[in-house]
Order: C-alpha cells, then structure tokens, then sequence
C-alpha cells in the first residue's frame, strides 16, 4: 500500500525559519569555521563599504559576554521606509533573504557579498542581534531574538535612540551573539580573527582594522598600505627569494581593477592565490587563467629575445615558468559570476582577458627597466624545463613498470574486495606494526602497506630523485591513480588512506613527511577528504569497580593520550595495572582490532585544508631548507597544536 502523500506534506519555511532549518547551506558547517564566518559576513558588509570609498576603520572585539561587535564607519545602513516592503530598511536588510543594494551597481561598484543574504542569515543563527546605525548626526537602534524576531514592533520607522553623534560620524555597528542550540561551539577564537583580519588588511590598501578581545585585552590594529605587494613579501618571509623585492603591477580593463604580485624562491612548489572582490577563490578560475596564460607569454618571448631558447627549441611549459612562483592575483569586479555559494572558483571570461591584457603590459614595462631580474627568472625556469624532462622520463618509467608489473619490493597486503568505495589501506610504520595489522584486519576490506623507515622528504627533492623512493613507488602502485600531473583521482583504489604509526616523535615524522608528499603531489586526495590519520590509544588502564551486589570486579579500557590518563586518575578509581604502548607492535592482533582498526569502534582523524595559504605557507616552512625559522615556528606552537577529530 502507497504512503499518503499529498500536498500537506510539503512544508513551506518562512523569513528566516529556513536558514535556522538548514544552517550549513548558508554558512558551510555549524561547527567552528561556521560560526567564525559569521564574522566574515558581517565583516564583509564593511569592506564593500571601503571598496565604494566610504570607511577606512573597521573595530571587531569579542564581547566578555560571548557575544561579538562589529563597528564600520562607512555611511550606515539606511533607516528610512523601504518603498515596497514598506517597513524601515534597516528591518529589510536584516530580516529578508536576498535583500542589499549590491544587486545593481548604483551603491557598489564592487562588492564580495552579492547573494543578498549575509546579514539576515547572521541574524537567523543568533540569539540576540544588535544593530545601531549612525546617520545625519543620529543613532537607530534595533534589537532581534531567537532567529530574527524583532524585540519591539515599529510604527512610522525608526525613532532615534537617546544620545547623538556628530554628522561626520557615520555607520553601523552590529553585535550578535551565536546561537548556542545551533552551534557545535559558541567559543571564537582569536587567533582565528586575527589571520583573517591580516588577509583582508593585505587586500585592502589603506583599511584600517581594529581587533579587541575583552576577555584576554589582546588588542592589535592591521593596516597595509602596500596591500599585496606586503602579503607576497610576508609569505616569503622564510624563503631563498631569487629577488630581493615582490615584483608588483597594477592596471585596470574597462571596469575591472587588476592587482598582482609575485616573487620567486629556490624551492619547486609553485603557490598561486587569487581573490575577487576580496574573497579567496581557492579553486581560482579564470582570473588565474589569465595571469598564468600572460606570464607564460611575456617569459617566452623574453626567453627568445635574449637567446636563451633558439628557434628550433619548444617553448617553456608554464609549470616551468612557475617553478618556485609564490604569487597574489586579485581583482575587483562589478558583476564577479562565482560557482556556487561558496564562491571557490570564479567563472567569468572576461576576468581573465582583464588579467591577462593589464598584467602582460605591466610586467613588461617592469622587465624592460629590470632585466636582471628577468635573467634570474629565465635561469630558474631553465632549471626548472632541465628537471622536468627529467622528473617526466622517470615518471612514465615508473608509472608504466608499476602498470605492466607487481612492484616485488612492495610488501602490499591487498584487500580481497573491488569495491573502491568500502575499501581502505593502512600505511604502517615497519614490518613488526605492519604484520600485527594485517593479522588483526578485515581481510576482505582492509589492506595493509608497510613502510621501510622514513620516505623521502619530498619539499626539498625533484621529481626524478623523488620516484627512485621505494616506498613513494610503493604507494603509487598501491593508490593505482598515478602522480602529479598524472594523477586521476576517479582511478583511485580506496575509499580511505590511513596513516598507522606509532605514537612517538618518529611516527609524527613519517606522518608529516607522508602529508607533505599527498599534499604536493597528490592533493586532491586531501582536499577530497581520502587521508586520515589513525589514532591508535597510548594507555590501557586495568581498574577495580563494585557491582550491583556490592561484588568487586576487573574492567580495562583504553586512553587515547595523556590528558585522558590524568582525567582518569582524577576518577579517584583504583586502577590495578597501567600499560603504556610505545608502539603498535606491542598490541596483540585482538587489541589492535577493538581500538585501531573497527569501524564501528576506533577513532579517526581526518586531515583536511580550510585554508590553502596558510597550508602552502606551512608546509614550506616547516618542511623546507631553512632551519633556523622552522625551529622558531616549532618552538612557538608546539603548544597549539591539535587534532579536528571525525
């Protein structure tokens, strides 16, 4: 029999009830990075006002009562009667999806919040919201509760609230305070804010940003009136720049407004990051188009000009060109055309032709007046052309021995299934881990790839000395979808890579030099969410406890780290045996099953990039050449760091 269904099951949400119902298509995630990009909408209705020339301060503190305040000096939101909604527009732009005045171009120019519904979903997911707009030497005030609802009922618009300000004092000021039975966390962090505030304080020349936190009375102001030219140079602070300076252009087509910057260093990786209308487009699109197809042409054509390629010679490959390449490309744009909500990849051809045509007549002029600087590019991308074809010849050597053979040295446990979506290989460190797992596995779904010592670190090797790594050829034979610009992910063998090592300073090792080959080499892995981390536990406690009839009896139960251990002592339980695992070897096959390798049981950490600048920034400090800064940065957030637990 057929379930009812007619039209009384179709259910119809209202203002802002749908964002309450659906948070995470508004802002991503209820968790951390979703509540802190409550800031960033807000934020955000400030910069558009600094983009059309009306703020240069913005203030963000965290309140002492969890709440947050954000206080732009831009015109202020109007007050007075919207003509069709006919209430105050201050109530439409907070209460009303897709209500702003960044639909045409009359009041912005340019602007990075265009789906209209920024505010009001701010408003949606807090439990108290606070808005005070400063005009014509008067303060409004309004107040919402519980997702939106206003606390007083307006009649004949806003009234101006006791005080007055000076007409030359305009602006809004909004506090909101996140609503807790919605958020996994209601806890902002400040370092958080602070990396944002640097980011935009970099692409906004000029703007003034303010951060105070009341609950530490940390206060620090950011302004950069080089904008990107100081971000390019900040995230080659640690490099062997091949420069001395950022090589910044600037131009503008029709009505768009092209910035780049660039600098290059000694090592391989090439880090490109693009903004439009000041958000990070992270999967870039055509504005990177643009840029990379204009440096290609300017390199080339130089490279013949000067000789160093003759006639007969093919041109250089891009990659070569941008080898070592740490570059900023950012645009403003009146009508930017973003793939979906999350604005991760601009679509617009004519971003590419504007970036293209302003940045290949800039740099050109730069390079005419600077030709030693030219020479220097043109020699690293020689290098760069020269060990290419030789990290090409050794990668399909190696890419077609491992398709027409079984790699012998390879100690692969296959799994028995075809099913790439319910298998999963684990990575171990040494045979005696490695044959503890593959004794304790589900043979059917798990396979087990042992690792002889340490890999390769990959940061500081070229391609063909990296694929002569035994255990680099290992995995690949293993994952089954090839490397760099080989790599299909489609072809991939396993649903899950789980990282397996031992709990100790040489298993933090292997990981990261593991992660820092995924992460240049086969990065969509991470970025597809395919790389875990085991964690398998430190401790195995044996205690005492009464049951029912007042009888004595022994439980263990296993503690994954030190702080578990010190809560448990805290339990005042009598504990009768304590282990301490200084290795997976030292499980037998049952132990390891129940807390490592079980699905329905083990803990698992998946790594993954909220933030692409801060990962290229990372991974080349910490696993590149210079030392010297790396020690520092170890020094100074060893007692940070942490584990974002699935």
């Amino acid at each position: 029999m057929a379930a009812h269904y007619d039209g009384s099951d179709i259910m119809v949400l209202k203002g802002l009830e749908a964002v309450r119902k659906r948070p995470g298509m508004y802002i991503g995630s209820t968790g951390s990075r979703g509540l802190h990009h409550l800031i960033w909408e807000i934020l955000d209705n400030g910069i558009d006002e600094h983009l059309a020339g009306h703020c240069d301060h913005i203030e963000i503190t965290l309140l002492k009562d969890g709440g947050v305040r954000i206080q732009d000096h831009g015109r202020g939101v109007p007050t007075d009667i919207h003509p069709t909604e006919h209430i105050p527009t201050v109530r439409v732009v907070y209460t009303i999806l897709h209500a702003g005045g960044k639909f045409g171009n009359s009041v912005y120019k340019v602007s990075g919040g265009l789906h209209g519904v920024g505010a009001s979903v701010v408003n949606a997911l807090s439990s108290r919201f606070i808005v005070e707009v400063r005009r014509d030497g008067k303060i409004y005030r309004d107040e919402y509760h519980n997702g939106g609802t206003p606390v007083v009922e307006l009649v004949g618009g806003m009234i101006p609230v006791t005080g007055k300000t000076t007409k030359s004092d305009t602006g809004t000021t909004v506090t909101f305070y996140p609503d807790a039975t919605i958020f996994d966390t209601t806890e902002f962090k400040a370092d958080v804010i602070v990396k944002k505030l640097k980011e935009t304080a970099y692409l906004n020349k000029g703007l003034t940003l303010t951060f105070t936190d009341q609950n530490t009375g940390f206060k620090q102001t950011f302004c950069e009136n080089e904008g990107i030219k100081s971000f390019v140079a900040y995230l080659s602070r640690e490099m062997r720049t091949l420069h001395p300076d950022p090589i910044y252009v600037e131009g503008r087509s029709g009505d768009i407004e092209v910035e780049v910057a660039f600098q290059y260093n000694d090592s391989f990786a090439e880090q490109i990051n693009s903004y439009c209308n000041c958000i990070n487009v992270v999967d870039g699109g055509t504005l990177v188009t643009g840029f990379k197809s204009g440096l290609t042409r300017v390199i080339n054509q130089y490279a013949r000009e000067l000789g160093v390629l003759k006639e007969k010679d093919e041109n250089l490959d891009g990659k070569d060109i941008r080898s070592g390449i740490i570059a900023i490309v950012s645009i403003k744009h009146p009508d930017p055309q973003f793939e979906g909500q999350t604005k991760t990849k601009l679509g617009n051809n004519d971003a590419k032709i504007a970036v293209e045509d302003v940045f290949t007549s800039e740099v050109t002029r730069f390079f005419d007046k600077n030709v030693e600087i030219l020479k220097t590019i043109l020699d690293n991308s020689m290098k760069s052309y020269n060990a290419r074809k030789a990290g090409d010849k050794a990668r399909n050597a190696v890419l077609k021995s491992l398709a027409d053979t079984y790699e012998t040295k390879s100690k692969l446990a296959a799994c028995s299934s075809k099913h790439p979506e319910e298998c999963e290989v684990y990575i171990v460190e040494g045979d005696s881990a490695g044959g503890t797992v593959k004794t304790a596995r589900n043979r059917r779904t798990q396979a087990v790839l042992p690792l002889r010592g340490k890999i390769l670190n990959v940061e500081k090797t070229p391609l063909d000395k990296i694929l002569q790594n035994n255990e680099i050829r290992s995995m690949i034979q293993a994952f089954g979808c090839g490397i760099a610009e080989e790599f299909v992910i489609s072809k991939l063998r396993y649903d899950k890579i789980i990282i397996l090592t031992d709990a100790d300073v040489d298993g933090a090792h292997i990981s990261t030099l593991l992660l820092t080959f995924f992460y240049r080499y086969m990065p969509e892995l991470i970025y597809e969410g395919k790389v875990y981390r085991g964690l398998p536990p430190l401790y195995r406690v044996e205690y005492e406890t009464g049951t029912a009839r007042g009888k004595k009896s022994k439980v263990s139960e296993y503690l994954f780290n030190d702080a578990a251990l010190e809560e448990f002592r805290k339990t005042g339980r009598k504990i009768l045996s304590l282990q301490r695992y200084k290795g997976l070897g030292e499980m037998d096959a049952t132990q390891l099953w129940e807390t490592t390798l079980d699905p329905d049981q083990r803990v698992l950490a998946q790594v993954s990039i909220s933030d692409a600048v801060e990962a290229d920034e990372v991974t080349s400090l910490l696993m590149g050449a210079n030392v010297p800064p790396r020690r520092e940065f170890i020094m100074a957030e060893a007692q940070n760091a942490n584990l974002d637990i699935t």
